[in-house]
């Protein structure tokens, strides 16, 4: 194999897990993220407390 083909072959099989990693290295959260009794809130992006009437 050239460097070439190798050096691409190792970038496209790493960019998933880089994308991961850098997205959890950002904050980016999700309703799976809150603690039990929580609730992810879009307009805040936090999570908040839940209101249950």
């Amino acid at each position: 194999m050239n460097f070439k083909t190798l050096f691409c072959a190792l970038a496209l099989s790493l960019l998933p897990t880089l994308s991961t990693a850098m997205g959890c290295e950002r904050g980016d959260h999700t309703a799976a993220s809150c603690e039990a009794g929580q609730v992810w809130d879009s307009a805040t992006q936090a999570c908040v407390d839940s209101v249950s009437s």
